[in-house]
């Protein structure tokens, strides 16, 4: 008989983060979320302070074989002028019953609020990993990148959830790129110059006063696009202070117009590469070692944000930091990198990417349905 659990205790929120990793367990390219941070994300986050989530189970007797979130997101939907209502962390059998249980329970949460949609997967915004895996199964996801069955698709589609838009993430493949901006980066760093606009990298010595003037570009570079949400201070700088821990600083660039940040670009390393071999995103008592000891054997990056603010456009300046971001990539002698995710109608950035051979090799999607 299934049962739907409200996740309540201790226990309970444990059977919510490990479910994936017995779901999972003979899928070759599923890499496990790191426990200590998904317990966070679910408790301590500083969305808890202004918007309301809950997670559920459902168990076949004493079995785990499928979780949810109910999200009401009140920034995006004052942001956004919206009523809507989401859903995260789905994980599910494929088994319809299962399913339908899940999604209609998230549902009753929201229609309880008085919401009128509900959006996702996304886990809390698209400022958290988000998407519904729907092209490209056979490669394992980069970090912050999620993952999921090919049967999701149905499972969703079969519970009347129709797209609301695609993301898209590009793969190079070893030095098969386009190099034109790196040929081109002296030139387009001169010619930047003569406009009082430089490209340095961020300050790790002054990050906290760094990440302050990078949330302002953040929040202004991205407003345009389909979902998004700004970040408050709270919320920037604890994304900030978990990037700071695993960025490379030679990945890590802004470009300043008069000591204004008015740009960024950030690529990280694929710690995903290490988080594959730990075992339950267990990081102790021998995981922490793997971390340590891997991080230098690292071969992918992500392209995991690169933005310019209104007024800085077409300067140039998206060319000087893909420019370095490959420049620095070829000499560390990484074997792959992927860049995303863009928004599918997103036209100015894809097409810069597809102007350097980018592969649009996954694509993700998020889902609608009214409730």
């Amino acid at each position: 008989m299934m049962t739907v659990v409200p996740v309540q205790s201790k226990k309970e929120l444990g059977a919510f983060i490990d479910f994936p990793h017995h779901l999972y367990a003979n899928d070759p390219n599923y890499v496990p979320e790191l426990f200590i941070a998904q317990r966070d994300l679910l408790t301590i986050h500083p969305f808890h302070k202004h918007n309301s989530l809950q997670c559920f189970l459902v168990y076949n007797g004493d079995k785990v074989t499928g979780r949810i979130a109910a999200i009401q997101n009140n920034a995006s939907n004052e942001f956004n002028h919206k009523n809507d209502g989401f859903f995260g962390f789905f994980d599910c059998i494929n088994d319809w019953e299962t399913a339908k249980l899940l999604f209609d329970t998230a549902a009753t949460w929201l229609k309880e609020r008085g919401l009128n949609t509900m959006i996702g997967p996304v886990n809390f915004s698209t400022n958290e990993p988000c998407g519904l895996l729907i092209e490209g199964f056979d490669s394992p996801p980069v970090l912050m990148m999620t993952y999921n069955a090919p049967y999701y698709i149905e499972l969703l589609e079969k519970a009347g959830f129709t797209k609301n838009i695609d993301l898209i993430a590009w793969h190079w493949d070893g030095q098969n790129y386009d190099d034109k901006s790196v040929r081109l980066l002296d030139s387009l760093t001169e010619r930047l110059k003569r406009s009082n606009v430089t490209v340095r990298k961020v300050n790790l010595k002054d990050f906290k006063n760094e990440a302050s003037k990078l949330r302002e570009v953040y929040n202004k570079a991205w407003d345009k696009n389909s979902g998004f949400v700004p970040m408050n201070n709270e919320e920037f700088d604890y994304v900030a202070k978990d990037l700071k821990l695993i960025l490379d600083p030679d990945f890590a660039l802004v470009a300043e117009h008069e000591g204004k940040i008015v740009a960024f670009g950030l690529a990280l390393p694929n710690y995903n590469e290490i988080f594959k071999t730990i075992k339950r995103g267990r990081l102790f008592p021998t995981g922490i070692f793997k971390l340590l000891m891997n991080k230098r054997k690292i071969t992918s990056i992500r392209i995991y944000a690169l933005g310019v603010i209104d007024g800085y456009r077409k300067m140039g300046i998206e060319a000087v930091l893909y420019g370095t971001i490959i420049k620095k990539y070829k000499a560390k002698g990484f074997l792959h990198a992927e860049a995303g995710w863009t928004l599918e109608n997103n036209d100015m950035v894809n097409k810069a990417i597809q102007a350097i051979k980018g592969d649009p090799y996954k694509k993700y999607r998020i889902y609608e349905k009214a409730i």
